[in-house]
């Protein structure tokens, strides 16, 4: 009887292993990892070492038996990681046209942001679906009330991708919108995703750190991040991550994707700076990992170093992808910031707003429970 149950539990366990690797395998949210052209231009960067890319600076993370089980720990214990309320978005109220010399910018959460600049519409990580995981079941979007309307997005002059994690990069959301967008932009190898996706080759332009690209009256900067990248198995680091400066007839714009703090930010505000609006990565993070995610304090820092007149947080609001409370990084960016005097923009998430004009500095998130 002992023998046939442990035969049963052996079989059990290997199906299960093969469901979950075959499911990677063919299941198209995983994307694809760069082949052919991809890798070519891929093994001429000097960012790359034959293998994988690379940071600037040594990047290393603790996988370490102990140190999994003390953020298993963390995260068994953490509280109030997610609102229990609703939170009330700006979605669906009527947003006044933009002229080519205004930039205007809405919020939809975490670090998805329509940039609209020199008449143009940018949409920076349009990650719009329900979950940031190939699965729908984990870190899901807080409830928003009302939540966006993929169908009255419309169309899109250019999508630009900071990096291929799941909270960035969405499957659903590039299956909705590739007919509506004009041109992708993103770090070597990301348009490996977006082709097995559909995306047609020539509406894809991949860019390495540095390097730029030109869009009518706007430029769009490759620049660097310390992060990583995947989306599956065997895929680590297989894709370049970045930040991107964009400069319109009027405005110099900085987005930083996902990255730890290092002397990027300066050298980044040394050729390209200073920026009269940065989005700044804030939230996620962890001491276990702040060498690929900023601690609030170190946003704001890195905010000085580019020479960013107004800033935004971004990385926050929208899922549970740290042990923090989910509040936490406004609280911690807005006290940061007010000690070094930064001028911090917070606005609620649907919200549209013009520079130039009076920015949002709202403390939304302290009504919602």
């Amino acid at each position: 009887m002992l023998l046939k149950f442990s035969a049963f539990l052996l079989g059990a366990i290997l199906l299960f292993f093969l469901s979950v690797m075959a499911f990677i395998h063919f299941a198209p949210q995983f994307g694809a990892k760069p082949s052919g052209e991809h890798l070519e231009k891929i093994a001429q960067s000097p960012n790359y070492d034959s293998k994988q890319f690379i940071n600037l600076i040594e990047t290393k993370m603790d996988n370490s038996l102990s140190n999994m089980w003390g953020m298993i720990k963390e995260y068994a214990s953490a509280k109030n990681t997610a609102p229990s309320a609703t939170i009330e978005t700006q979605f669906g109220k009527e947003n006044k046209s933009t002229s080519d010399t205004t930039v205007r910018v809405t919020w939809f959460g975490h670090s998805a942001i329509l940039l609209e600049i020199g008449g143009k519409r940018i949409f920076l990580d349009p990650m719009l679906g329900p979950a940031a995981s190939p699965v729908p079941f984990f870190a899901k979007r807080f409830k928003n009330k009302p939540a966006f309307d993929l169908k009255k997005l419309g169309e899109l002059d250019a999508v630009i991708f900071s990096h291929d994690h799941y909270d960035h990069l969405d499957y659903p959301t590039i299956k909705a919108i590739q007919d509506q967008v004009g041109h992708f932009y993103t770090p070597l190898g990301l348009g490996a995703h977006l082709q097995a996706w559909g995306v047609p080759k020539n509406k894809i332009t991949e860019l390495d750190w540095w390097q730029s690209a030109q869009l009518d009256n706007l430029t769009f900067v490759a620049t660097p991040a310390r992060h990583f990248s995947g989306r599956g198995t065997g895929d680590t680091n297989k894709t370049l991550w970045a930040s991107w400066v964009i400069q319109g007839p009027e405005n110099n714009i900085y987005f930083s994707g996902d990255s730890g703090y290092g002397p990027h930010f300066k050298e980044i505000g040394e050729k390209y700076g200073p920026f009269d609006f940065a989005m700044m990565e804030c939230g996620q993070y962890n001491e276990r990992w702040k060498a690929i995610h900023m601690m609030p304090e170190q946003t704001i820092q890195a905010s000085l170093d580019l020479g960013g007149k107004a800033v935004m947080p971004i990385h926050w609001g929208a899922f549970t992808l740290a042990p923090h409370e989910w509040h936490e990084p406004a609280e911690r960016v807005l006290k940061a910031a007010q000690d070094a005097g930064v001028n911090l923009i917070t606005p609620r998430i649907g919200d549209s707003f013009t520079l130039g004009e009076t920015l949002p500095q709202t403390t939304w998130w302290q009504e919602v429970q």
